[in-house]
């Protein structure tokens, strides 16, 4: 390398010198002839002195000056040419000098290569005699791989022989079988003919019998159908009765229908918790008898809690008589306890106090403060219970639905002060899960590019079952510098409502980003998952395993196969 930059070397310094030399000719070639013009022109002014013509003198005066200035130039040019020819020929001298210091490196190298080369030789003859011995070893393979084909190929027909053999004899006696079966089946369709005979008579008589049961059920039918609509018409004029009373008296017709038929189901529940309550009786006995020995129990082993033992005591006996004896129905004392509160809805009127109420012990009326009882079976009761209030007689449906809401607001305002977030419920039903879901899912900016703007509006849909809210908390914080989202919250949103955000991406740098779109609900806060993909080649095959099936040695097979690029990103393949 060091000897071929100095033979680059040489042979620019060369071209230089020749470049140098030749300037400085034609240089000197050009201060002649200034010379020459300037000797015609100091002539000429003489003449013109001695003729008088003094615009001709002052006229060859400034040619005079103007050739002294060039041929100034040009000596100054000459030497500064000479001195560059200098040194370029010094070091051109001093590259030769150096370059025959090397010449004897350059004969070891020569040398070298030569014998560098005769090892190649030699190497190339060691593997070529190595090629032969494993071409002479896989000839010496491949007769004995033909023997033992051959051979195998002998068993082979032999055995196919013996194959067909069996075969004619299997055949023969299969077509005796075949012969007694064929007898056999023959016999035995005749018998399913005779059988499936008989049993299409007995269907047509089923059918004749069937088809005068119809007729007989028809005329049934219509009675009862008459029956009906005549039942349906009472009560449609029944209907229109009341809703001409009530019109009469002024009142609203809607809410007294309704009312009206409410109590029809109510009856119709009445009497289905009576037919459950009779199974139950015994359990509730039960687990009251239990209560009471733990209360005993507990009775004896702490002291100071005597007193309130005595009241529970009291309260189950209380109940026990008024759900298990009595023969009306039990209601859950949250319901009576916000009659007596006066939730009552209007148009219904308070009846009398229920006798089973007011019959307690002496100790419970001095002690009235509202106990609140826990029980270990469900179902009694939810809220404190004053057994003195007195129930009025409210739809219970409605009783219900106003019990369900009040313990849902206590729970909500509970939950307010101590910094639980609310829960979307609804009676018989509870939301789980994110309150609003983004159609899409996820916010994707797929195969994007430096410098542009990318747009996508998003909605969010209210998925609770009751009135929410949501609002902008912020977004990620790897996708602050690239992501911006404008959103008008819209307020409270009913259940199914939707609103609408956009998402502005503009990307600066060729980078994946991953990151969401942080929301707050009335139910917690909830993301939006936002990602940014870069364009990527994708590269995939159409098949996994290249199948050749069996083939005949010597036979070539050929297979396509199919590579897709999916990706927005081209790129090459090897």
């Amino acid at each position: 390398r060091s000897l071929q930059l100095l033979n680059d070397m040489v042979r620019e310094k060369k071209l230089m010198v020749q470049k140098t030399s030749d300037t400085l000719s034609a240089c000197r070639l050009r201060s002649k002839m200034l010379a020459k013009q300037l000797d015609h022109v100091d002539m000429e002014i003489e003449r013109e002195e001695e003729a008088g013509n003094v615009a001709a003198v002052s006229r060859l005066q400034a040619v005079s000056s103007r050739l002294c200035t060039e041929l100034e130039r040009e000596k100054e040019l000459e030497l500064s040419l000479a001195l560059t020819l200098k040194q370029n020929l010094a070091e051109l001298w001093q590259i030769e000098i150096e370059q025959e210091k090397y010449d004897i490196l350059c004969e070891k190298l020569q040398k070298d290569e030569e014998e560098l080369q005769m090892q190649y030789q030699e190497e190339r003859k060691v593997r070529i005699w190595k090629e032969k011995i494993t071409a002479l070893q896989a000839e010496g393979t491949r007769r004995t791989r033909e023997k033992r084909e051959k051979e195998a190929q002998r068993e082979r027909e032999e055995r196919n022989k013996k194959l067909l053999e069996d075969a004619k004899r299997n055949h023969e006696k299969a077509v005796c079988f075949l012969r007694q079966s064929m007898a056999r089946i023959h016999e035995k369709n005749a018998k399913e003919e005779a059988k499936a005979q008989e049993h299409m008579e007995r269907r047509i008589q089923a059918v004749l019998s069937l088809k005068t049961s119809i007729t007989s059920n028809r005329e049934r039918l219509q009675t009862l159908q008459i029956l009906n609509k005549a039942k349906a018409l009472e009560a449609k004029k029944e209907e229109m009765k009341m809703r001409e009373a009530i019109q009469a008296e002024g009142g609203n017709v809607v809410r007294e229908i309704l009312l009206h038929k409410r109590q029809q189901e109510h009856e119709k529940r009445k009497e289905a918790f009576r037919e459950q309550q009779k199974s139950r009786k015994m359990e509730i006995v039960s687990r009251i008898l239990q209560e009471r020995a733990a209360a005993h129990k507990q009775r004896k082993s702490q002291s100071p809690t005597k007193a309130i033992k005595a009241r529970v005591t009291v309260i189950f006996n209380c109940i026990f008589k008024t759900c298990v004896l009595s023969p009306k129905p039990w209601c859950p004392p949250s319901v009576y306890s916000l009659a007596g509160k006066g939730t009552a809805p209007q148009g219904e009127s308070s009846e009398n106090k229920p006798q089973g109420v007011l019959q307690e012990s002496d100790d419970e009326d001095t002690e009235r403060d509202k106990t609140l009882l826990v029980p270990e079976f469900p179902g009694l009761w939810n809220l404190e219970f004053d057994l003195h209030k007195v129930p009025k007689a409210e739809d219970p449906t409605q009783l219900a639905l106003k019990t369900i809401r009040t313990q849902m607001a206590k729970k909500k305002m509970e939950k307010v002060q101590t910094g639980i977030l609310h829960k979307q419920t609804v009676p018989a039903q509870e939301h789980k899960g994110c309150a609003f879901h983004s159609k899409p899912s996820c916010i994707h900016f797929k195969d994007f590019d430096v410098g542009q703007i990318y747009k996508k509006k998003i909605i969010l849909t209210n998925a609770s079952y009751t009135v929410n809210y949501c609002r902008l908390v912020g977004i990620s914080e790897c996708l602050k510098d690239f992501i911006s989202v404008h959103f008008d919250p819209p307020g409270k949103m009913s259940s199914g409502m939707s609103c609408e955000f956009l998402v502005t991406f503009k990307p600066m740098i060729n980078k994946g980003l991953e990151g969401a779109v942080m929301f707050m609900a009335q139910t917690g806060s909830f993301s939006v998952p936002l990602k940014c993909t870069v364009k990527t080649c994708m590269l995939a095959l159409d098949k996994e395993i290249i199948d050749f099936g069996s083939l005949v040695v010597g036979e070539t097979i050929s297979r396509p196969i199919s590579l897709t690029n999916s990706g927005a990103l081209g790129t090459r393949f090897r």
